[in-house]
């Protein structure tokens, strides 16, 4: 309340007072307005409590006498009465505890817990001493239950590479495995005889509750499908007697989790027992007699019967602790127009003799010869990517998007002649030459999508091309055998199809049509290159960020152990013809090894650029000004642009305007807006960055890419080589053992995050991102790392993210490592646990409603398929895909899934959180959904200035770039957009983007559509 007066003192101050005198007025109101904080509340401040009443998919168990809960909530047990009231921590906020069970003497409770980086089954007391793992390896296993007599723990696992029922004896921790079919198998239960076993299957047209009967007497075992269900079923549990069971389903197209009984020796259905609309949580009920019970729903503890008719729910509160370290940001430098080093180096590759060093940097191919300047190979506003050389040297083969697609272009180095030899319309990667010289191998998305690629070959002869392998997803190159009869390449191989998540290894897929064959030079590690060498005798990989080789065989097998060759992190590895060294990336610079002496040296990389920065006076004539700090437009103005700065706003005078003049004085001109969640690819081409400014976005933060790759992007379009907005990007998913995309880094070990973070230093990201499969304590590490280097973090987590300084959150639900999300239910409802702690700790929140809104708004809209820039860049299939998708999203259960996403969103906001505009494209198509997001939110509730400050001022201070971005104010930097309508009326007029200024620089719609010659 008092620094809101005094803002608006301030404001009214400064109608009167001259600028100086303003300063000092303005200081002076903001110190008494501040005195009011003492130091113990400046205290609280870094270490604030906040209390829960509510959790958003918990999970419970009630010891045997009946008189304690324990229920994990965001990733710590916590222990209470069976009554309710205040709930006490059992266990610390790092070990990601869940699913409780307490063993049958009440001594014990087992849970799952991702403390070591994998889901292991752990024990603890109930007063929290006696902390115990019982599970170990590279494994997950998960829901685990004590058998009545509390020898043995069941648990399901993927230890046999699928979902199985295992059971560990836990005096002598003898395993046993109890299922084997090729479904996946989980949620396992004890019955009270000891002698029975329900769980969750998978099983073809068999799905839902089955049993398994003799449990303890492997000759007699046998398995009975008890329930069949075609909806999810979740978590039985059987009554005290054993007569009962109560379990759950989740169903997509009728938007319903359900609560059911079924009586076991009954033929009779399932009987129905939550109420209608009511958000039942995925977790074993808790008996407290053969009719009563406990189980989650709703945010909260809850009490029935099989009746179905007595409900009530139990209170608890849960205090944690947001210990929130404040840092120093990094200071950008916008105005310096000083040549500094390119080290966006993208796919380097080094010529048959060793001498030379192909790559792309700044849009066009280079070549480095030690000791000398780079050479520029091609020279246009076009792309050029992925160069490869022929096995004579003489030419080079690489991907243009000359003709409007990323195509597989030929050149010839001493002819300079150059020409298209593989068309590409559906996009492609990685092309190279076999080593006879003959064929061409390549990557295309043709047929199918960037996370499912076909390996194709090109024959050079024919001029024809045919597939080799389909279901790729390309991290990294591909790699020919010797002979030219095989290739090697990097395949994902998840650890069960339950999850999506596994490890990248090395695939030889010979061109025979024989059946391919897996190399794993290291087991459970994910391999980031796999490179053969040219004499065949050894095969080249980075693992744990380190480059090893490992002696190989003519079919590619392994013939030896691996061999490291360097301790620093390896980018892009590639062999000399002599097979005696390799050429690689490390951190900032390019090195050369010797295989043998492991001896490294640097190849001096001769290559700089400038900031693009314009002369001279810009007077943009605004008739509407939208500042993006008040939520009233300032009328009929000059904003007048000196070089890239903003060096006054005044009232409009014609007498006034000399050089150039925008005349905007029937339109709105706002702040260039900003896309906080996006992913990108140099094989987009050029058009990339012309999209984003055609549709108003001027600055764009990328949380996941090939951090070469996204420093290409960012030097090529801060130079002006090509037109773009601005690059905020933060290197690879900083990932766990376990990966899924082609983007993550899987890490195993401190040391190797370590040099992960170096890199991140080396190269200045802006922000750093970790993923899903990435520990508490190691994401707090990096944190930590990030903050001393000034720069903010961000990933999918909520808690206990927020209490150790994570900086962002993303997606409303989006990818968990367990399964199910801690920030939204099934129904896609979030808790006060979750608005709580967003507002608490004002994390950055980018909630993508777009990603699952898309249809339903292009439903609503149909017209906004006939939008020129979109049809400009995106074309007729494009927009008659997306009616397409529309008319699958009419379901109800979507709408009210879509709407509760909305609800969690305007709660954070009204709670006093953060909510920033991102789009998670190329999942939806890049920029035009930047704008729909926009809308999106202003359906959820926000108003229209609320929705354009999520677009505009908070992003920009998110990134730590708030002085410079965001608003248009005197000093500020000239990024900003000139649109028809009144955006703060009618939000949807933010589309209607005439001219985009992005640093000081004017770019006209026509200008941006049309495609360079």
């Amino acid at each position: 309340m008092q620094t809101a007066r005094a803002e608006k003192i301030s404001r009214t101050l400064k109608q009167w007072i001259d600028p100086q005198r303003f300063v000092i007025f303005s200081l002076a109101l903001w110190l008494i307005a501040l005195s009011g904080l003492t130091r113990s509340q400046a205290q609280k401040s870094a270490a604030l409590e906040v209390r829960l009443t509510e959790g958003t998919n918990i999970a419970l168990s009630l010891s045997p006498d009946g008189r304690t809960i324990v229920f994990d909530l965001q990733g710590t047990l916590w222990s209470m009465t069976v009554a309710g009231g205040k709930a006490r921590a059992i266990t610390d906020e790092l070990g990601d505890a869940r699913q409780p069970a307490f063993s049958p003497d009440g001594r014990s409770i087992a849970f799952q817990s991702y403390r070591d980086g994998n889901w292991h089954i752990w024990t603890i007391a109930p007063d929290g001493s006696r902390l115990t793992q019982i599970t170990s390896g590279p494994f997950d296993d998960r829901e685990p239950h004590f058998s009545p007599d509390g020898r043995w723990l069941a648990f399901s696992s993927d230890r046999s590479g699928n979902y199985d029922i295992w059971k560990i004896e836990l005096s002598s921790q003898k395993l046993e495995q109890l299922t084997r079919n090729p479904a996946n198998d989980y949620n396992p239960a004890f019955a009270p005889s000891g002698d029975r076993l329900a769980f969750v299957s998978e099983r073809s047209n068999e799905r839902g509750i089955w049993l398994i009967e003799q449990v303890s007497s492997p000759d007699k075992r046998s398995e009975v499908l008890s329930v069949r269900s075609n909806a999810l079923a979740a978590a039985p549990s059987f009554s005290p007697d054993g007569a009962s069971i109560v379990y759950q389903t989740y169903s997509r197209d009728k938007g319903a989790t359900e609560l059911w009984a079924k009586t076991i020796a009954s033929d009779q259905e399932a009987r129905l027992l939550s109420a209608a609309n009511e958000d039942v949580f995925p977790f074993r009920a808790a008996w407290i007699s053969n009719s009563e019970f406990l189980y989650t729903a709703d945010g909260s503890i809850k009490k029935a019967s099989l009746a179905g008719s007595h409900r009530s729910r139990i209170a608890f509160e849960a205090a944690v602790k947001l210990n929130r370290p404040a840092y120093a940001r990094r200071k950008y430098d916008f105005d310096s127009a000083a040549r500094r080093p390119a080290r966006g180096i993208v796919a380097p590759a080094v010529s048959p003799d060793g001498r030379r060093v192909v790559f792309t940097a700044l849009g066009d191919l280079w070549i480095q010869e030690s000791g000398k300047r780079a050479e520029r190979v091609t020279d246009d506003v076009f792309v050029e990517a992925h160069p490869r050389w022929s096995p004579d040297g003489r030419r080079l083969i690489y991907l243009s998007d000359r003709r409007g697609t990323m195509d597989v272009w030929m050149r010839g180095l001493t002819t300079r002649e150059e020409r298209m030899i593989i068309p590409l319309s559906g996009g492609g990667s990685f092309p190279v030459f076999s080593p006879d010289g003959k064929k061409i191998a390549y990557f295309t998305a043709e047929g199918g999508t960037p996370l499912n690629m076909r390996v194709m070959v090109f024959d050079l002869e024919t001029g024809k091309s045919r597939q080799v392998f389909d279901r790729a997803i390309p991290p990294t190159p591909i790699s020919w055998s010797p002979r030219s009869n095989a290739l090697c390449i990097t395949l994902l191989k998840p650890n069960s199809t339950r999850f999506r998540e596994g490890a990248f290894e090395a695939l030889i897929v010979p061109l025979d049509g024989s059946r391919p064959r897996r190399l794993v030079p290291v087991q459970n590690r994910t391999l980031a290159y796999a490179a053969w060498s040219p004499d065949g005798s050894q095969m080249a990989f980075v693992e744990d960020g380190r480059l090893s080789v490992v002696a190989i065989n003519e079919q590619g097998e392994m013939a030896g152990a691996p061999r490291r060759l360097s301790d620093e992190l390896v980018d892009a590895p590639g062999w000399t013809e002599d097979s005696k060294s390799i050429v690689y990336l490390s951190m900032d610079r390019l090195k050369k090894i010797d295989v043998e002496s492991r001896r490294a040296e640097e190849i001096a990389l001769e290559l700089d650029w400038q900031p693009d920065k314009p002369v001279g006076a810009l007077i943009v004539h605004a008739g509407r000004l939208f500042d993006g700090r008040s939520a009233e437009y300032q009328r009929n103005v000059d904003i007048v642009i000196e070089a890239n700065r903003i060096r006054e706003i005044r009232p409009h005078d014609d007498s006034l305007h000399q050089g150039r003049v925008i005349d905007a004085g029937d339109k709105t001109v706002i702040p260039g807006l900003v896309d906080m969640h996006t992913h990108q690819s140099l094989m987009l081409g050029e058009r990339q960055g012309r999209v984003w400014l055609a549709f108003g976005i001027t600055s764009v933060r990328e949380p996941g890419a090939d951090a070469y790759d996204a420093l290409e992007r960012k030097e090529a379009w801060a130079s002006g080589r090509r037109a773009g907005p601005r690059e905020f990007f933060s290197g690879r998913l900083l990932d766990g053992n376990r990966v899924f995309y082609g983007v993550a880094e899987g890490t195993a070990t401190e040391a190797h995050v370590d040099l992960i973070l170096e890199r991140a230093r080396r190269l200045e990201y802006d922000f750093i991102k970790t993923y899903v499969r990435l520990s508490d304590a190691m994401q707090k590490r990096v944190a930590a790392a990030a903050h001393r280097m000034g720069i903010p973090t961000s990933s999918h987590e909520i808690y206990p993210a927020a209490s150790y300084g994570m900086d962002a959150m993303e997606h409303v639900s989006a990818t968990s490592r367990r399964g199910y999300s801690p920030k939204a239910s099934l129904l896609s409802r979030s808790y006060g646990d979750v608005i709580q702690l967003l507002a608490a700790s004002r994390m950055n929140y980018t909630p993508t409603l777009v990603l699952p809104g898309l249809g339903q708004i292009i439903g609503d809209q149909p017209s906004l398929v006939s939008n020129k820039q979109f049809l400009a860049f995106y074309g007729e299939a494009m927009a008659q895909s997306l009616l397409a998708r529309a008319a699958s999203s009419r379901l109800p259960a979507s709408r009210d899934s879509i709407a509760a996403q909305g609800r969690t969103v305007l709660a954070v906001l009204k709670a006093g959180g953060r909510v920033t505009v991102g789009t998670d494209s190329p999942i939806v198509p890049y920029a035009f959904t930047t704008q729909l997001e926009i809308q999106m939110l202003a359906r959820a509730g926000l108003t229209p200035f609320e929705a354009l400050r999520s677009a505009t001022l908070w992003p920009a201070e998110a990134l730590g770039v708030g002085d410079d971005l965001g608003s248009i104010e005197r000093g500020k930097l000239a990024d900003m957009v000139i649109v028809e309508g009144d955006p703060l009326q009618r939000i949807e007029d933010t589309l209607r983007v005439v001219v985009t200024i992005k640093n000081g620089r004017p770019y006209t719609i026509d200008e941006l559509l049309a495609a360079p010659k």
